[in-house]
């Protein structure tokens, strides 16, 4: 049993016996004589809400099957709808005559009970009025025999039981209406209870949805990160590796450097892949490095500049997001000039944002306007992480310099 089938069960026994319990409390408080007198017609009165209560589970019950079956979350509303009233009416009658005719086969009907109470009553009433043994009955006219018309009207309008022209009993319901009454207020039970289940339903699949949405989104996201981190690490290693394989004849010594910076930057990326993000500070780390490696190559073609404002360095950033940066300034700009360049790390407040900025010499072209990794992974994963509330912007800061700027919401 599901937790759902679990708690459908539980609300179930609850809400009809919780509606038994309703009609015991108002007959004990209101009309405890009438029922609770004699106690044999106190126990079919139990009797009678045991089968009301069986019977309003197991005709819901089966009105829930057909739901089911028909798929009815699935129909347009005005198919919703004519199944609603249909429901309504084809359960409350089922429901009427199940429990009635159950009570009658079980001797549990108060109708019945209350039947032979009139015949006694009836009875009686011969006697109090002095017709016992006669045959009253057989003269109803009111001109001729009044007394005896009297007699027959009074017993039967205060009874419903009257002698025919043999002299025997017979019964006429002067309650017929009570039928109707009770298959109105059947259709408001059933409409009720059905309301119920049909918001409830409506609800549950509204927050599954969005539940679904949201591991979706989660799943979606996560896979998406996932597949920019594989991205980034095999982009830096290639770069790196070059710029080591250029070292090993020229400058065996720099080259086991670089391979150490090397072995510090791989190793804290492989620890970056497990985190969304990662302090500045631990991040700087590895920019560092590999500015420390590539320096190696370019030697004095590649100035750095460093202007890092300490509170910032325990904001969280996404890990290898920063060293991208670098390295396309590198690679698009730096490398492409004979005489090297510049780059510039800022990281600041402004705002009540956190702003990373890569400055580095060299102009925009058609790579940086967008279509490089870069760029692209650097833009998703903000929107990713932030919702929304980061932004990345890269632009030509004039003739000489190009400005990659991150402004990323402070995290207190």
């Amino acid at each position: 049993m599901t937790k759902s089938t679990g708690r459908y069960w539980l609300l179930q026994l609850l809400g009809w016996g919780g509606w038994s319990l309703i009609n015991l409390s108002f007959v004990y408080f209101f009309a405890s004589e009438m029922y609770f007198t004699p106690p044999e017609k106190k126990y079919i009165l139990f009797r009678v809400l045991f089968i009301e209560a069986v019977g309003g589970i197991a005709c819901t019950h089966l009105l829930r099957v057909a739901l089911k079956r028909l798929g009815w979350m699935k129909l347009p509303s005005a198919k919703i709808i004519l199944i609603f009233f249909a429901g309504v009416i084809i359960t409350s009658f089922c429901f009427y005559f199940a429990t009635k005719f159950t009570a009658l086969a079980t001797g549990s009907s108060i109708v019945e009970y209350e039947k032979k109470e009139d015949l006694q009553k009836a009875v009686e009433r011969e006697q109090t009025l002095k017709v016992a043994g006669t045959t009253y009955y057989m003269n109803l006219n009111p001109v001729a025999d009044s007394v005896a018309f009297n007699a027959y009207t009074s017993i039967k309008n205060n009874t419903g039981w009257y002698r025919n022209a043999e002299g025997k009993w017979q019964y006429e319901d002067q309650k017929s209406e009570r039928f109707w009454w009770d298959i109105f207020f059947m259709f408001i039970l059933i409409a009720l209870w059905l309301s119920l289940y049909m918001g409830w339903q409506f609800v549950e699949k509204n927050r599954k949805d969005q539940f679904d949405r949201l591991r979706l989104e989660k799943n979606v996201k996560e896979l998406e990160i996932k597949t920019i981190k594989s991205h980034i690490n095999p982009h830096f290693i290639f770069n790196s590796l070059n710029s080591i394989r250029a070292l090993v004849d020229e400058n065996p010594q720099r080259a086991r450097t670089a391979i150490t910076e090397l072995s510090n930057i791989l190793r804290s990326s492989m620890q970056a892949d497990k985190m969304e993000t990662v302090p500045l500070a631990r991040e700087l780390d590895i920019v560092k490095d590999y500015l420390a490696l590539e320096q190696i190559r370019f030697e004095e073609r590649l100035k750095i500049e460093m202007d890092i404002d300490e509170d910032t360095l325990d904001q969280d950033v996404p890990p290898m997001m920063l060293q991208t940066l670098v390295e396309n300034a590198i690679k698009h700009g730096i490398s492409k000039r004979i005489d090297g360049g510049l780059i510039k790390v800022i990281s600041r407040f402004t705002d009540n944002n956190h702003e990373l900025i890569v400055q580095n010499s060299g102009q925009l072209n058609g790579y940086m306007n967008g279509d490089g990794f870069g760029v692209k992974s650097t833009q998703d994963r903000l929107r990713f992480l932030y919702q929304g509330k980061a932004h990345f912007d890269i632009k030509n800061m004039d003739n000489q310099r190009v400005e990659s700027r991150v402004t990323m919401p402070v995290i207190f």
